[in-house]
């Protein structure tokens, strides 16, 4: 075989078949998971921790967790550090804001591959042909919650509450506000006319202005809140429980997180969206050791892939009426056909 062909063969080896050939070398490879923040969030982070655990147990690979604090500026150094040591021949870490980072370094080190979730880098603009990145679409999850969240309320389900919805925000940043496309679109669909407020933290580390936030918006008639704030979502959390009114939690099944410390503050917790970041890393990691993950490209996951859901919490199933329940069920069944396209918060309509 020759000229075009070959050289066409040699591409698609090159793609696909290094991450394989290394799980083979030496025993079991090391996985490092680079942390842009710290885990105890009880929400994005520790699920892909947990995703790592299950590699170890499922895949039989040696994983080191890195926690590299809330201080931007060490989380470049602290990627280069990883990928220098040659201890790990594949390095996992995820959002937004790390894109950019792994699109810079990764080129530099092309014999290690570089899980790169919820996040992208550009790969026009950089030889990134040993990353991989996946991106959710978190706006559909969002969408679910405006849906319940918004049919609550047009019920009178809440007492004391008025036909107005909350979001808690960490940042403004892309993710987030793709959450918050998704719920002010499902809540507008399932309430014409509702109002949705929404606010900023401007961190994702501070409970206490979390907590201060969410308490404004139920002062102002809120029934439910959808947090979509990290570890400054656990003060929303208290103050759903102090007020006794509802959140819908996010990333991770919080209700089933407090279950045993709180079950009061479990109760307050109708759902979580979940961002099944766990399931996805350990798809991805089994996918290098077989040979087979798609470098160089990014994978959109969704409710049809099974990326992302809602959390059954049944201590708070009883305050959703059946008209509500049936509603989020059709609006995830169109949305999984393809019949009902979420608004987004990213260019081009798609995230």
């Amino acid at each position: 075989m020759r000229g075009p062909a070959l050289a066409l063969v040699l591409m698609v080896m090159a793609g696909l078949a290094p991450a394989g050939a290394r799980a083979a070398e030496g025993g079991s490879p090391r996985v490092a998971f680079f942390v842009n923040g710290a885990l105890g969030d009880k929400s994005f982070f520790d699920s892909a921790a947990r995703g790592l655990r299950q590699a170890e147990a499922d895949l039989h690979l040696a994983t080191r967790t890195i926690e590299g604090g809330y201080d931007p500026t060490r989380w470049e150094s602290g990627l280069v550090d990883l990928a220098d040591s040659g201890d790990f021949p594949i390095i996992v870490t995820g959002t937004y804001t790390m894109g950019p980072l792994v699109q810079k370094v990764a080129p530099d080190y092309p014999d290690v591959t570089f899980i790169l979730f919820d996040g992208v880098v550009d790969y026009a603009h950089c030889a990134c042909g040993n990353v991989y990145s996946m991106r959710f679409r978190q706006n559909e999850g969002g969408y679910l919650a405006g849906v319940l969240a918004a049919g609550l309320a047009r019920a009178g389900a809440i007492p004391g509450a008025r036909e107005v919805v909350g979001l808690v925000g960490a940042m403004p940043i892309p993710v987030i506000n793709d959450f918050a496309a998704g719920y002010g679109a499902g809540a507008q669909d399932a309430a014409p006319g509702i109002t949705v407020l929404r606010q900023f933290a401007n961190s994702f580390s501070d409970p206490a202005t979390g907590k201060e936030i969410a308490k404004a918006q139920y002062g102002q008639g809120a029934g439910v809140i959808f947090q979509v704030a990290g570890a400054t979502g656990q003060g929303v959390i208290e103050a759903a429980e102090e007020t006794g009114r509802y959140v819908i939690g996010v990333d991770s099944d919080q209700a089933a997180l407090y279950r045993t410390s709180s079950p009061r503050r479990a109760a307050r917790i109708l759902t979580s969206v979940m961002k099944n970041v766990d399931a996805a890393i350990l798809r991805a990691l089994r996918l290098w050791q077989q040979g087979r993950l798609p470098l160089g490209r990014t994978e959109s996951l969704g409710l049809k892939e099974g990326a992302i859901g809602l959390a059954d919490n049944p201590e708070a199933a009883l305050t959703v009426p059946p008209t509500v329940r049936a509603a989020v069920a059709a609006a995830r069944q169109r949305i999984i056909d393809g019949t009902l396209t979420v608004p987004t918060a990213f260019a081009g309509g798609q995230p």
